[in-house]
């Protein structure tokens, strides 16, 4: 039975009416600018919100009363639908939908917190309000972006959930449900990052098409720029600029991912990476500011081919090659190690890491290694961007990148005397 203080229940009612208010503008303003007769509306929904309340607070217990006043409603906009005169637009189920959902916030107010009620409330009327611009989505995304979406939601929502938290195999400390959840989590950077690229108005936002790439791939970005720095045959100051703004967002990248899963160690890299990525983002603004060899015309958006990239088996083989290492050369075995794999991806070793994949080592030093890892990465991508773009052209990011990766070994090299 429900027993609610007066006061209380006084103050549900009130949100009941006022949420079904702020609905009803949102209807009207939509359906009814023009044609008036149709049902819902500033004064029908907080009726309707007040009468799914009566009801329901009538008989709470089995709730016959407010099923009754529900089929009712139901039955009487099946009716008018039925016999509403003939209009040159299609019927919408928008209208009676709404009118039903008005009806049961009532009811919702009274049930759940207050936060429910809200957020379905917010919802319609986002949906009401926004109805043209949904409806063009659908000639401005494509088939193929409804197929990532369903396999992203396939990883966060199905896979994710389904894979055990045991440990599988003595050889690595990881669980399956740990290394999964790395996976999801370099997705949904990814993922996030394309979207923004591919939709949002980014194209003359100066560098941030640039920082978008690096969320995705600082490695992949430099590639592509110092691709475009030799089409464009001469050292252009822009792209020099976002090959380093890339490399500047992955330390942010590298803090995010490592504060999900240790936030102990992500503490304790956070003045390093934080002072390396303003070290890197300081570069990239001197060079953007160069008047010489800069052009307006310059895309420095960088598309991933594949937003959902799985690098689980990766993360699998760094765990058992860490654990080897670790048992065969100790602490500097890691260490070197964190310079090898940083030639290449270190999302796999990071993950790793921040996942506890190295037992045994002091914070300082996990950090030290996530540090030499991603200086190495900085200096293959000096040798990407050299390689790509041409000696003239890349040599300027080439040697910013350079210093950041001496910066990073030296922030290493003090963690390593702390520890």
């Amino acid at each position: 039975m429900l027993t609610l203080p007066p006061f209380e229940l006084a103050g549900r009612l009130a949100m009941a009416v006022a949420l079904a208010v702020f609905m009803g503008l949102a209807f009207e303003e939509t359906y009814k600018t023009e044609e008036r007769s149709r049902p819902g509306g500033i004064r029908t929904f907080p009726m309707l919100a007040m009468c799914g309340a009566t009801l329901y607070l009538i008989e709470p217990a089995q709730a016959f009363a407010f099923i009754a006043g529900l089929l009712g409603l139901a039955a009487w906009l099946h009716a008018y639908l039925r016999s509403a005169p003939a209009k040159p637009e299609a019927p919408t189920f928008m209208i009676p939908a709404s009118n039903l959902l008005a009806y049961v916030i009532g009811a919702i107010a009274l049930m759940q917190p207050p936060w429910v009620a809200v957020a379905l409330t917010v919802a319609a009327v986002l949906l009401l309000g926004t109805r043209e611009r949904l409806h063009r989505l659908i000639h401005i995304v494509p088939r193929d972006e409804l197929l990532t979406l369903g396999m992203f939601l396939i990883l966060v929502g199905i896979i994710l959930p389904l894979v055990p938290h045991e440990r599988v195999s003595s050889l690595t400390p990881l669980t399956p449900y740990g290394v999964w959840l790395a996976v999801v989590t370099v997705c949904t950077l990814s993922y996030l990052s394309y979207l923004l690229q591919r939709y949002a108005p980014i194209k003359n936002a100066a560098l941030l098409p640039a920082v978008l790439g690096g969320a995705y791939s600082s490695t992949a970005t430099t590639v592509v720029l110092a691709k475009r720095l030799r089409e464009a045959k001469q050292a252009s100051a822009d792209i020099s600029a976002g090959i380093v703004a890339a490399t500047a967002i992955m330390y942010v990248r590298l803090g995010v991912v490592v504060a999900l899963f240790d936030i102990h160690i992500a503490l304790t890299l956070a003045p390093a990476l934080a002072a390396l990525c303003a070290i890197g983002a300081a570069l990239a603004i001197y060079e953007w500011r160069r008047p010489r060899a800069r052009s307006t015309k310059t895309n420095l958006a960088v598309l991933p081919k594949n937003p959902l990239q799985i690098p689980a088996a990766l993360i699998v083989v760094i765990s058992v090659i860490s654990a080897w290492v670790r048992g065969a050369f100790g602490e500097s075995g890691i260490l070197v190690l964190s310079a090898v794999v940083g030639a290449s991806d270190i999302d796999p070793f990071v993950l790793n890491i921040a996942q506890g994949g190295v037992a045994g080592m002091s914070i300082a030093n996990l950090s030290a290694a996530v540090l030499i890892a991603a200086s190495s990465n900085n200096v293959a991508k000096a040798a990407y961007a050299i390689g790509f773009g041409g000696m003239t052209a890349a040599r300027r990011p080439a040697a910013m990148l350079l210093a950041l990766a001496l910066l990073g070994l030296l922030a290493a090299a003090i963690y390593v005397v702390k520890a």
